[in-house]
């Protein structure tokens, strides 16, 4: 316990303002993002393909903007900026969906939204890596992790006791979620203070060929593990789908996300703390052996009991991983290429996201829920197969 303090209090404060932020703009938009189907459904007459055509949009998008963030934070030698400009755009998207009177309408304000989150990504995990000190940045990330994990239960809490207290009003909810997305960009102005970029050269375009070169055989052997780790742990909508199968009531179907969640807050923070003693691949290939436990015990589940099993393991394996992979990405890209770093990190994790969640829908429609769960026990075998050709060397100079 005494270890455990004494490693928070030595966590630099901009780790923690950043952790704050991350949660604070979680809360506004889980809050809005866990009732938006139903919104668009029941109040705006829209078709169940409409709200898929927009979410896949929306994230797609994110998807692209990342890359871009991150190579111009690295051109320009600053993080901070971009971030609270991708802040700010989520912030100031919140009002749009509590005026929104179509489905076109709320695609604008989606698309707001998800460019926010692409531009504020890499910007934000790259600034994390520049303020926490080399041999706490598995902590750094865990904690941040942890933090941003709270909100993402807390909002979807927050909006069902809004919804029940003033009668199913959505638009009330949503512009109740406007108020922590500004106090985020708030404290993301006011509370950080951006280290000097620690080369003095000239800076030269992250993409130019010398420059991408530079990004080594480890930090693309990291690039292909976190891939290959998305297609093993497809979208986390699939777990509640699989409560409502085994029983547990629509109205609480939520909580199975809750749980997740909750169980992911409480273990990013000590397992990032434990990346830092430990060998890295060590760690990745026991939250390999977590998941596919998690995948089989889901897989063979036959009441809701179960299912809160497995969501639970699924947790302990996010807490396990998630933190690990950033900090690996930091460990072994340039300092003034991680910006570019994290945006191709991102791009590829989430393109492999976005196969692997069609790809679990077509195996669920075809197959079962049963054989979609094995079939990410055998992605996550494949991970592990992966994880035992790694490089001579995982860390790079700065």
């Amino acid at each position: 316990m005494s270890s455990y303090s004494n490693t928070l209090r030595q966590i630099p404060k901009g780790i923690w303002v950043l952790g704050f932020v991350s949660m604070l703009m979680d809360i506004s938009s889980e809050m809005i993002h866990s009732l938006l189907p139903l919104f668009m459904v029941t109040t705006l007459g829209s078709s169940v393909f409409v709200v898929g055509l927009i979410e896949g949009l929306a994230e797609s998008t994110a998807l692209t903007v990342k890359v871009f963030s991150g190579i111009l934070s690295d051109y320009i030698g600053k993080r901070k900026g971009l971030a609270v400009f991708g802040y700010a755009m989520g912030a100031f998207s919140k009002p749009l969906f509590a005026m929104a009177y179509s489905s076109g309408f709320v695609l604008t304000a989606r698309l707001l939204d998800r460019i926010g989150k692409g531009v504020r990504g890499a910007p934000r995990d790259a600034l994390v890596a520049d303020i926490a000190p080399p041999h706490l940045r598995g902590a750094a990330f865990g904690l941040r992790q942890s933090l941003d994990t709270v909100g993402a239960f807390f909002g979807p809490l927050l909006a069902v006791g809004l919804m029940l207290l003033w009668a199913n009003d959505f638009r009330a909810v949503f512009w109740v979620a406007v108020v922590p997305g500004m106090l985020a960009v708030t404290l993301l102005v006011f509370g950080i203070q951006e280290p000097e970029p620690s080369q003095s050269e000239t800076r030269t375009n992250p993409i130019l060929r010398e420059n991408l070169q530079r990004l080594n055989k480890p930090y693309w052997w990291i690039v292909a593990i976190g891939a290959i780790f998305m297609l093993a742990r497809f979208s986390e909508a699939f777990l509640v789908l699989r409560g409502l199968q085994l029983g547990i009531p629509v109205a609480l179907s939520p909580l199975v996300m809750v749980a997740m969640n909750l169980v992911y807050a409480v273990s990013a923070y000590p397992f990032g703390k434990l990346s830092d003693r430990v060998q890295h691949t060590g760690l990745l290939a026991f939250g390999l052996i977590v998941l596919i436990v998690a995948d089989l015990v889901l897989a063979n589940s036959h009441h809701w009991s179960a299912v809160l099993a497995g969501v639970t393991l699924w947790g302990i394996h996010m807490g396990m991983t998630q933190g690990l992979l950033a900090a690996m990405v930091a460990d072994t890209a340039p300092a003034d290429l991680r910006g570019t770093a994290y945006g191709f990190f991102n791009l590829m994790s989430g393109v492999t996201l976005l196969i692997a969640s069609g790809l679990a829908g077509f195996i669920w429609d075809r197959f079962g829920a049963e054989t979609t769960f094995y079939t990410g026990a055998a992605f996550c075998l494949l991970a592990l197969a992966v994880l035992g050709i790694q490089p001579s060397r995982l860390r790079a100079a700065p």
